[in-house]
């Protein structure tokens, strides 16, 4: 590999033999077969990336061309649902993934155990560690390319390496690259991707001894950078695991192989494993058995992409004929030839019979159904795309909006995601979470510190906190702020009815709602520790604010003069008349 392999990636050198050979003869086989069961989603696919992405389309043809330029868009007249895609990749990545604010949030599925104060600074130290790790790989350039293929193909795939620099490091897949298969609960469990790489590439990543010596020859000849070869990558359960094979990837669950398709001169590439599944491949809605999405804002708005090309079309025709028709002229100009731009001159005998130029036919027509046609068309490929949901605000054509009425709307909006957000919960942000806790464990820096002795062997529940999720949990808000409000108007009639209210448990609903950083909320223990202080201090300031007014008291009675005397000797003799009487 081109980069240092961290520890928990264990690899070895390719061997040869009768195991391995017919380790290779399966993978390949496999790769077909999968090749075959993906063939009836291609043609849909093509068409997707013709009217949508068409750089993608080359990645989707049977002849295999890397880095090829060329015009690609010959099918887009109207870039309508390309703009939309790029929209709903800019709204998908602001969110549910923006590096600029926190999006998840690390807890315990027990409460209690999560405010107690070193498991909730520790939580709060991993996070930070975890955002400081996702912002120095290429995580949050990687997840664009994610969003924009689940959008327009309903499918989406990438790669979560380690990397000894960066603890991970991502690779996007495109469309047409690979192939999936999953197991029995429905879950992808298998990768097989091709690639283009050229000579001068694989000698760089795996080596000199690894590759055949024809591609070491074209290297060190300086041709290498011209000549491209396609390599397998396949990640799948290592079902030998454990059966006592001697090759590096035997106690690893999950093993990677790269290889020369095509050329058999050496058997690997590479030949390693995985402790936990690398691949993230979120699908935007599945039917039934498919293994690839079933249906995405591409695939339901593509009948009317189509149609906007045909309509815009039609339309460029139509104003064509209006600003240039085709004309009539007479037959004596066919040999001199006649021009109708603007100042020219075209000479001809009238006095023979002749004609002026005229058009063939009157251009008076009326094309504005056609306008209001493409218009509406324009407007469900972006509703399709959830462009109305991501851009309320530029789309809105009210002045006068007031800011509560904006939050309802853009919630209201985003609860049109909710089923999509719990397939990329389940697809891509926890296997993500998951894939990136496990790296940092096993980094030689020691990335996450040695958990409390009370959260050992627990499991950790991960809490989104992104615009997009809190938009679900909006309603759990609003229902405490009204019910709150209904109380205090309540409580002005009847000031009893709030002791029915919790008022430190609806702060902590409030702040699970709102996601704020657990620093912020303290514990229930904490805050009845701080309560009971101020109790005492405030007892103990009533108290001496007592002695305070006694020693007062006491001082005046001393030192006031009645009759000569003092009033505290006044009163003695009082006291002492009294007896004696």
């Amino acid at each position: 590999m081109s980069a240092p392999i961290p520890a928990n990636y264990a690899t070895s050198p390719a061997v040869s033999g009768g195991a391995t050979t017919s380790r290779r003869a399966l993978c390949e086989a496999k790769l077909a077969s999968l090749e075959n069961e993906r063939e009836s989603w291609l043609p849909h696919w093509r068409t997707l990336a013709d009217y949508i992405l068409p750089r993608r389309s080359q990645y989707l043809s049977k002849k295999k061309q890397w880095n090829q330029g060329g015009q690609f868009n010959t099918k887009i007249v109207d870039s309508t649902a390309t703009l939309a895609a790029r929209v709903l990749t800019s709204g998908m990545m602001s969110g549910l993934t923006s590096p600029a604010r926190p999006w998840f949030r690390l807890t315990t599925p027990d409460p209690d155990m999560k405010d107690r104060p070193e498991v909730r600074d520790w939580l709060y130290l991993v996070e930070s560690r975890m955002y400081e790790t996702f912002a120095k790989s290429n995580l949050y350039t990687t997840l664009p390319v994610l969003y924009t293929e689940l959008g327009v193909f309903g499918t989406a795939a990438m790669l979560v390496e380690g990397d000894q620099e960066n603890i991970l490091r991502c690779r996007p897949y495109t469309i047409g690259e690979y192939v999936l298969s999953q197991n029995d609960k429905r879950d992808v469990d298998t990768l097989m991707s091709t690639a283009g790489m050229t000579s001068t590439q694989l000698v760089q990543q795996f080596g000199e001894e690894a590759v055949p010596e024809s591609i070491v020859a074209q290297h060190k000849a300086g041709t290498g950078q011209q000549t491209w070869h396609e390599v397998v990558h396949v990640i799948e359960p290592n079902e030998e695991m454990g059966a006592g094979l001697d090759y590096g990837n035997q106690n690893m669950p999950w093993k990677s192989l790269y290889f020369l398709r095509g050329d058999s001169t050496k058997e690997y590439l590479l030949e390693s494993g995985f402790q936990t599944f690398p691949i993230l491949a979120p699908r935007w809605q599945i039917y039934g058995s498919d293994i690839y999405g079933s249906s995405c804002p591409g695939m339901e708005a593509i009948g009317d992409i189509k149609a906007l090309q045909l309509e815009q079309k039609r339309k460029a025709e139509a104003i064509d004929k209006m600003v240039k028709p085709p004309m009539n002229a007479p037959s004596s100009l066919m040999n001199q030839g006649a021009s109708i731009l603007p100042g020219d001159i075209n000479y001809h005998d009238m006095s023979s019979g002749g004609m002026a130029l005229s058009p063939t036919y009157e251009m008076n027509w009326d094309i504005r159904p056609l306008i209001q046609d493409i218009s509406e068309n324009q407007a469900r490929i972006s509703r399709g795309f959830h462009e109305d949901l991501f851009m309320m605000l530029t789309h809105s054509d009210r002045r006068q909006i007031t800011a509560r009425e904006i939050n309802e709307r853009h919630e209201e909006k985003l609860l049109m995601l909710g089923p999509v957000l719990e397939r990329l919960i389940d697809d891509l942000l926890d296997p993500l979470i998951d894939r990136a806790f496990h790296l940092m464990v096993n980094h030689p820096t020691q990335m996450i510190p040695p958990a409390p002795e009370s959260l050992q062997g627990q499991e950790l529940k991960v809490e989104y906190i992104s615009i997009l999720a809190q938009a679900q949990r909006a309603v759990g808000v609003q229902g405490i702020e009204r019910m709150w409000g209904t109380a205090s108007q309540i409580a002005q009639v009847v000031p009893q009815v709030l002791d029915k209210m919790d008022a430190d448990q609806s702060i902590d609903e409030l702040a699970d709602m709102y996601g704020v950083p657990p620093t912020i909320v303290r514990s229930d223990k904490e805050v009845e520790e701080i309560r009971e202080q101020r109790a005492q201090a405030q007892a103990q300031a009533q108290q001496a604010e007592a002695q305070r007014a006694q020693a007062e008291t006491a001082k005046i009675m001393s030192e006031t003069e009645l009759s000569g005397n003092t009033a505290a000797t006044a009163a003695a003799d009082a006291m002492q008349v009294t007896g004696a009487g």
